[in-house]
């Protein structure tokens, strides 16, 4: 088992920027590729980011490549998102996930989810 905790979100005007978090534990927090994902109300559940166990490879969503970076911290077991030149768009619950096999892109290929944190992006 792997427990994912996000944190970091929040109410930010348009441009602003947050950071999220996602501490790991369990079994293998420090061993396993990492992504996010966001959901907005009515929408299917969308693939924000992912980073490979060392950290040497990362992969984004097109439309948000350029203001977010994803990274991670294995010391402590921690993968972070940086959003910046936020907008209203980007609006939505964003959840990490723990991923097994497959297309980093897919949520299929990730098999333990965080609760989610809330980012709204004011006009």
């Amino acid at each position: 088992q792997v427990q994912l905790v996000e944190s970091g979100g929040g109410l930010v005007q348009a441009g602003g920027s947050l950071r999220l978090s996602c501490a790991a534990s369990g079994r293998t927090g420090s061993r396993l590729a990492m992504g996010w994902f966001r959901q907005s109300p009515g929408k299917d559940r969308e693939f924000v980011a992912a980073i490979t166990a060392s950290g040497s490879n990362t992969y984004y969503a097109d439309s948000l490549k350029g203001r977010f970076t994803i990274s991670r911290d294995n010391a402590e077991n921690t993968v972070y998102l940086q959003m910046d030149s936020l907008k209203p768009e980007d609006t939505a619950i964003y959840v990490c996930a723990a991923y097994r096999f497959g297309s980093y892109y897919a949520t299929r290929a990730y098999n333990f989810w965080g609760q989610g944190t809330q980012v709204t992006v004011s006009s």
